[in-house]
């Protein structure tokens, strides 16, 4: 019996469903509004942003923020394609999917460690 993927995509599918779900909008509020709006002044909050950025486990939190939403969106999207029964061959259209989240999570990882410092 051939091994499959399906069990790697579904996971991180659900996943960053999740993530979109129950965590995003708190991060969303908390990591982008709240600090702007109770701020005296933008460069406070701006520097607030920034230490969350610098510290290893803030770099992670955003990592799994981009990467999570994105396989899960691109999974879907695949799927999406396949039920419309086009007449693309299926594995392009997966490599296309999840290759391209592979790449954007990698773009996304490297500008995280190369250009905000430690």
């Amino acid at each position: 019996m051939r091994r499959s993927h399906e069990p790697i995509a579904w996971s991180l599918f659900g996943a960053g469903g999740m993530l979109l779900a129950f965590i995003g909008p708190g991060l969303v509020l908390s990591t982008a509004l709240l600090p702007w709006l109770a701020a005296e002044n933008p460069a406070a909050a701006h520097a607030a942003i920034g230490a969350l950025l610098a510290h290893p486990l803030g770099k992670l939190l955003v990592l799994a923020c981009i990467a999570l939403p994105l396989f899960h969106t691109l999974h879907r999207i695949c799927h999406g394609l396949d039920d419309l029964h086009l007449p693309a061959p299926r594995l392009p259209l997966q490599l296309l999917c999840y290759g391209g989240a592979t790449l954007l999570c990698a773009v996304t990882a490297w500008w995280l460690l190369t250009s905000i410092p430690a």
